[in-house]
């Protein structure tokens, strides 16, 4: 289980962003490209497509948001968060194979990719599967070994990140419940969605300030945390992050990108 995180002044924000495809857009992502610091941009695999990453990589941009690539499962029709059973080496050719097509595309905006955060169903796995994360890890690394990688603190991702000599950097969930044992609740159980802006705020600054965040069971869990993630295809995502933003001025907390 982590420890604390001390009390800190400064705290990234990041929204997973460019899940649209084809005649379907993000609504919501001019919306909240101005409310975040880091955006974990789709492509293509659960969701996104070319023209779709090539217009967010540019509303990135003109907005200073740090660029990261979001990497899933070869599942658009289950946005990515339906468990396959990719073998490790699979797992590193789909990694190779789309943050490679964002870097490219952020390189021809004049900008570039400054981390990688894995998706859905990718990310649990990545999380807890050793040999899959060293996969993921050694791909990133043979792709560009200046890459961040973006996922949860004592995971096997971070782990393997660190040991293939990338930095590696630890977040938490504004819009997530969590269990007691410090885990995400499964998508579909009670308490796995929070919506109150109010609360959504609250747990952000306790975050920041004291490393914890209350369980569903009403237990304090530590969680430690360079990076907040709010879901940009979440139905109340704007309004939360209009709300930690508020408070976090009020709080004295800065937000700025944990990659540069």
């Amino acid at each position: 289980m982590p420890t604390p995180t001390p009390a800190s002044t400064t705290i990234d924000l990041n929204a997973d962003l460019g899940e649209g495809f084809g005649i379907w857009a993000p609504a919501a992502d001019a919306e909240l490209l101005p409310l975040v610091t880091s955006a974990n941009i789709a492509c293509g695999f659960h969701a996104g497509d070319p023209v779709r990453m090539r217009e967010t990589v540019a509303l990135a941009a003109a907005h200073g948001v740090a660029i990261g690539a979001h990497p899933g499962y070869p599942d658009l029709q289950g946005f990515g968060r339906r468990e396959l059973d990719a073998s490790p080496a699979e797992i590193a050719a789909y990694a190779l194979y789309q943050v490679g097509a964002l870097d490219a595309v952020a390189r021809a905006a004049g900008t570039r990719v400054r981390y990688v955060k894995p998706h859905g169903a990718l990310y649990h796995r990545l999380a807890r599967d050793r040999d899959a994360a060293r996969a993921f890890a050694a791909a990133i690394h043979d792709l560009d070994r200046e890459l961040t990688v973006l996922g949860p603190e004592g995971s096997a991702l971070l782990a393997a990140a660190r040991s293939a000599g990338l930095e590696a950097r630890r977040e938490a969930f504004i819009d997530r419940g969590y269990g007691p044992d410090g885990i995400l609740v499964p998508r579909g159980r009670e308490g796995a969605l929070a919506s109150d802006p109010v609360a959504a705020a609250e747990r952000a600054v306790r975050i920041v300030r004291e490393g914890l965040v209350k369980a569903v069971d009403g237990t304090d869990v530590p969680v430690a945390a360079d990076s907040l993630c709010i879901h940009g295809d979440g139905r109340h995502a704007a309004e939360l992050l209009r709300a930690v933003r508020a408070r976090f001025e009020a709080e004295g907390i800065a937000v700025a990108p944990f990659a540069r």
